[in-house]
């Protein structure tokens, strides 16, 4: 399994809904809320083989109050 991170900057007043949304689709391993020019990070996992771009595309980007997504590549845990 390979991790990855995605920042997300939501629409304004929608960051409960976002997170809340994304728990509900248990498609994340955790997510937090944050301060600066992102209003969630979001650690998710996928199978090695499968497309990151596409994944963030189809379950990420689609939930509504989504404005904005900056995904963090993962290489190796220390």
């Amino acid at each position: 399994m390979r991790a990855f991170f995605v920042q997300i900057k939501c629409e304004l007043g929608k960051s409960y809904q976002v997170a809340t949304a994304i728990a509900d689709a248990e498609i994340a391993s955790e997510i937090y809320s944050t301060a600066g020019g992102y209003d969630l990070l979001v650690k998710l996992y996928l199978d090695e083989k499968d497309d990151v771009g596409h994944f963030v595309a189809e379950k990420i980007q689609k939930i509504p109050g989504i404005r904005d997504t900056y995904t963090i590549i993962t290489f190796r845990a220390f």
